[in-house]
């Protein structure tokens, strides 16, 4: 993938605030800190297209970057982020739930894991949930630098033992300090684009 150019287009909380352009959207959700802002970054090769922070939760709305005017990411907020209200909890729940059951233009969901840690209760209702819309999913093993090389494969396997027993989903690993997985998921998300 060749990126021309992107941008941040808009954060909303509501499908009346999401672009109305009926372009591909590819959806990025996962707990908090685990690297959706870094992995849109790496991926576009820009260093602050999307704010990351060492405070995870900080991204309380769904923001759109529009890339080569031909298809978005999509970052949802994270789950899991005890320091959260409760009340902010349900809110940030219903409308990233909302955005999931009423867009029409989701082409792919990249759900992205620690791949230092099995699948959280969190991570597995987000999984479980995905699997029930019936939406087309890439699951993303992230921080792959946090171990050794030697190890990723495994540890990749033992995620989607957790989460997808029947092995019929991808499982890819991935790094924002090692470049060397784009590529991978570039391929994959052309697939989806039709690109």
């Amino acid at each position: 993938m060749i990126i021309k150019n992107c941008e941040f287009k808009v954060s909303a909380v509501s499908p009346k605030q999401y672009p109305n352009d009926d372009l591909p959207q590819i959806v990025l959700v996962g707990k908090s800190n685990v690297g959706k802002s870094s992995f849109i970054n790496t991926m576009l090769n820009r260093k602050k297209l999307a704010r990351t922070s060492s405070e995870p939760g900080k991204t309380r709305l769904i923001n759109f970057y529009s890339i080569n005017n031909s298809f978005y990411f999509v970052d949802l907020p994270g789950y899991g982020f005890s320091k959260m209200s409760k009340k902010e909890q349900v809110e940030v729940g219903k409308f990233i739930e909302e955005y999931l059951k009423k867009s029409k233009n989701i082409s792919l969901i990249i759900f992205l894991v620690d791949i230092r840690h099995l699948p959280t209760p969190n991570d597995k209702l987000m999984y479980d949930y995905i699997i029930s819309q019936n939406l087309p999913c890439l699951i993303i093993a992230n921080k792959a630098d946090k171990i050794a090389v030697t190890k990723v494969d495994n540890k990749v396997k033992d995620i989607q033992n957790v989460l997808n027993p029947l092995h019929d989903l991808l499982f890819l690993p991935f790094s924002s300090e090692r470049k060397i997985y784009t590529d991978n998921v570039w391929s994959q998300i052309e697939k989806k684009l039709s690109l």
